[in-house]
């Protein structure tokens, strides 16, 4: 162990001015045997630092290193675990606690003692040593402690470091000498023994030498001894006149304390007083009102812009000095309370008047707009409120005020202003719809049977007679509509598309007045009620992140603006809903009347309807305009939808006549009218997809009808029923060029082109009706196997009897028979349609071809028998050209 002390002094404490006292071979508890070496080391400069050093062997070589290191200082509690029986654990509270086994009990013992005078000598710090033998502390020996004065205790050079460590380490000039000895002497290895005898010889003669000496200068020694007596004595005397020049200082110290004490006092004072100004003034400078805005808020004239503008600035000072934050304290000081008090009479006298004022300014607005109803109620106009919301706005920052400061108040106001003016709306409003009702159903006499009476125009039919009325046929909208305007110099279609143009523009009209009404009220109550707008635009989220400072908003905070929003949105939509509360059931009353006068009327308003409804989502999608629109706009989908329904229910419920000839079915040519309409009005319009739905319904009735009436048929015969009504649809659908109903246009035209056809066959069958049967004849038996040359070898179909069949029909006959086709065909055919020459072209080119036919039959079954028949092809074309000109 002392040849490892050596090592570790030269090698890791000499070159960091230390010198090693104590070690230690230790190992950590409970842990792997790793082990290490713990060191109590101190500092060979000033101040002397006492450390416990953690030295452990290096892993890649046989040389040790510095791991860890501990001040003495920091050291709390040494616990040795047992204080009677022998253990080698201990413990070491630093800042935490570490815990070591010691290879032996005596180099622990060793180490805690070593530790424990340390601190004595050095620290003389409270260690609490637990479960340490009280012999391992003993106490420094009070020589050594007296010997070394107490400015000079940290000397380590001292001479009782043997105290600490028998141990001293040899300096080079030492280590030299002994060299020189050794070297003098030849058996100073080999026999240790016989070396140090010599030495304790010489060490002797030496020791008796410096008696010698010393006795042989007594003499000095006396000279020596006097000279200390004599500077004893100088020294008390010096001690004397020091102590006297301490009773002086001690005096003037004491003084110096008064001095400072006073001065100490002296700026605690001043420090205060600069305290105590600066809250006085930050009381006086955010709790002091100006005169100014006092008799403002009291008296200030709140009719006049300058007076206006003198309450704001003195309502904001106002609200400015309560919203003051207050330092702890504050509010117990009298003049505080004294002043907040003031500041709340004046706010609750202000609010007072402010209310009062404006709810007469809301009575007297009633007042003046009631009497400019009668001029808009001959025109188809509604009242402008702006002058009255310009007026209004000068509030709107008092309002805002009001709001902040005394909600109660404010939410009075806002009661108040929905009443009076959802009573001056519901007068506007109804007096309008009045007057565009009225301009809808014409002049008075015409208005009674609508539910209009007198000259004032006032409907008297309630919304469930106008619901109770079926939809009529379009035959009867054209007699209504004749009686309505009493026009006879005008068709029924002109006096339809007339009404109904009259209808749209008054519609548009009414719609363009509402809009803007509407939102100009919106707008107003956001401003001056001070409620913020929230657009909701779809597809764009409510709230995102926003940046504030380079950072973002916390998600409560983002929460709670959202909840503001929505609250104050929902607060703008519920003042509309009171205040424009009629205008759903009159603009509901509206589309009743409108529907009753022309079910068509639903399509116009469906287009405008939807594109006000368009034009109101763009803007706020959660505005009250947006969903009244959007309510009212469900009702005339129903209309519309049920427009269609009671059409494809007359399709169904039409009956024909028995006794007059079929011709273009009533519910053909009113789709025909429908769609031209329901083009014309749904160009570029919105809701083009009801529209196409709506097509495909009917085209469906039409097609079924068309096909159950033409098998009801009695006078007029199926295909031409068919014929006649699928080529009007074509051509309608040709004209219109509807891109949703391509398929049933393709459809039509089949059912025409197969209908024409079957027409012509089965007429085409009667003028020639023996030369058929006996062809018919000829073409069975060559189906049964008869070749054709030998067809004329059979009796009932020999070449006697094939020419008195042709003998039967001369050109004479067949022109003769070929007139009363055509005069058949016409009767069968409606003039509206204009298909008879269209068939009779069909009609030759199917005779030409039967013709042809049975020439072929003829050259192939009987050859040269140079029998022909009895006019050409020519003949034919000659008899078709002026049978169709002589008729």
């Amino acid at each position: 162990m002392t040849a490892i002390k050596h090592a570790l002094q030269r090698d890791i404490f000499t070159p960091n001015d230390e010198r090693l006292l104590s070690i230690v071979n230790v190992c950590k508890a409970g842990k792997k045997k790793r082990n290490c070496f713990l060191c109590a080391t101190v500092t060979t400069e000033r101040p002397v630092q006492v450390n416990v050093v953690k030295v452990k062997k290096s892993d890649k070589g046989d040389f040790y290193k510095r791991q860890t290191a501990w001040v003495l200082r920091d050291l709390a509690v040494v616990d040795a675990k047992d204080a009677i029986k022998e253990n080698p654990e201990f413990d070491l509270h630093f800042e935490k606690v570490y815990k070591w086994v010691a290879s032996s009990i005596a180099e622990k013992n060793t180490f805690i003692s070593c530790i424990w005078k340390l601190n004595q000598r050095y620290i003389r710090k409270k260690i609490d040593f637990i479960n340490v033998s009280s012999q391992l502390l003993e106490e420094l020996p009070k020589v050594a402690e007296e010997s070394v004065p107490s400015g000079e205790n940290q000397n380590v050079a001292g001479g009782d470091e043997e105290v600490v460590d028998e141990y001293q380490e040899l300096n080079a000039r030492e280590e030299q000498d002994i060299e020189i000895m050794m070297e003098g002497c030849e058996y100073a290895i080999s026999n240790a023994e016989a070396f140090a005898d010599k030495l304790s010889r010489e060490l002797q003669v030496l020791d008796g030498a410096n008696i010698h000496s010393i006795m042989a200068s007594e003499k000095q020694v006396n000279i020596l001894m006097k000279l200390l007596d004599e500077a004893l004595k100088e020294v008390d005397q010096i001690e004397v006149k020091l102590s006297s020049y301490e009773e002086m200082l001690q005096s003037v110290k004491e003084q110096m304390d008064q001095i400072s004490e006073s001065n100490h006092l002296i700026h605690l004072s001043n420090t205060n007083n600069l305290k105590l100004l600066s809250e006085i003034e930050f009381l006086v400078n955010h709790m002091d009102l100006a005169k100014g805005h006092i008799k403002a808020l009291q008296e200030g004239d709140l009719s006049s812009s300058r007076g206006i503008e003198a309450c704001t600035n003195a309502a904001d000072a106002l609200l400015q000095c309560m919203s003051v934050t207050l330092q702890p304290g504050h509010e117990m000081l009298h003049a505080v309370k004294q002043q907040q008090q003031r500041f709340s009479d004046l706010r609750e006298q202000f609010a007072r008047r402010l209310a009062s004022h404006l709810n007469n300014v809301f009575v007297q607005q009633g007042h003046d707009q009631s009497s400019t109803l009668a001029q808009h109620s001959i025109e188809l106009t509604l009242p402008n409120h702006h002058p009255f919301h310009r007026d209004l706005l000068r509030y709107a920052k008092l309002m805002e005020w009001l709001k902040n400061t005394d909600y109660g108040k404010y939410e009075g106001l806002t009661t108040n202003y929905m009443d009076y003016l959802s009573r001056l709306y519901d007068r506007e409003i109804k007096d309008f719809f009045e007057v565009a009702k009225i301009k809808m159903t014409g002049a008075t006499k015409e208005g009674k049977k609508f539910g209009l009476h007198g000259s004032s125009g006032k409907l008297t039919g309630s919304t469930s007679s106008l619901n109770k009325l079926s939809v009529q046929s379009s035959g009867n909208r054209r007699s209504q509509s004749s009686s309505l305007l009493d026009m006879g110099n005008m068709s029924a279609s002109d006096l339809d598309v007339a009404d109904r143009t009259k209808f749209d523009k008054i519609f548009e009209q009414v719609l363009s007045e509402l809009e803007p009404l509407c939102l100009a009220e919106q707008d107003f109550i956001s401003k001056f009620f001070k409620l913020q707008q929230h657009l909701s635009i779809p597809g764009t989220p409510m709230s995102d992140a926003e940046e504030v400072d380079g950072g973002t908003l916390s998600r409560a905070h983002n929460t709670a603006g959202l909840q503001s929003m929505t609250s104050e949105n929902h607060m703008i939509r519920q003042m509309m809903i009171k205040i424009f509360r009629c205008v759903e059931p009159e603009l509901n009353h509206l589309i009743a009347l409108g529907d009753k006068i022309d079910s068509f009327n639903s399509l116009y308003m469906l287009v405008k309807m939807s594109h006000h409804v368009w034009t109101a989502q763009n803007v706020d999608p959660t505005s009250f305009l947006s969903t009244t629109l959007g309510n009212v706009l469900v009702t005339v989908k129903r209309n519309f939808d049920k427009c269609i329904s009671n059409q494809i229910k007359q399709m169904e419920d039409v009956k024909i006549s028995k006794k007059s000839k079929v011709g273009i079915l009533p519910f053909v040519a009113e789709f025909e009218e429908f769609a031209a309409l329901a083009e014309s009005i749904f160009r570029n319009a919105e809701r083009r997809g009801d529209l196409d739905k709506a097509y495909l319904k009917l085209i469906r009735g039409v097609f079924t009808n068309v096909e159950k009436v033409a098998n009801e048929s009695q006078k007029t015969p199926r295909d031409v029923v068919m014929m006649e009504n699928f080529h009007h649809i074509f051509a309608t659908l040709s004209r219109l060029k509807i891109s949703c109903l391509e398929a049933e246009k393709k459809e039509a035209k089949q059912k025409y082109t197969d209908h024409l056809q079957s027409y012509v066959i089965y007429s085409l069958g009667q003028p020639l009706e023996k030369l058929n049967h006996f062809f018919e004849g000829v073409e069975a038996r060559v189906a049964q196997g008869v070749r054709e040359e030998e067809v004329s070898y059979q009796l009932a179909f020999n070449k006697q009897e094939l020419r008195k069949v042709i003998k039967e029909y001369p050109g004479k006959e067949v022109k003769k028979g070929l007139d009363n086709l055509y005069k058949k065909v016409d009767k069968h055919l409606c003039e509206e349609e204009n298909l008879l020459q269209v068939v009779w072209h069909s009609m030759q080119d199917e005779f030409i071809r039967q013709y042809k036919h049975f020439e072929g039959l003829i050259a192939r079954c009987y050859p040269g028998s140079g029998i022909t028949m009895e006019f050409t092809i020519q003949d034919i074309l000659d008899y078709f050209s002026s049978i169709a000109q002589s008729h």
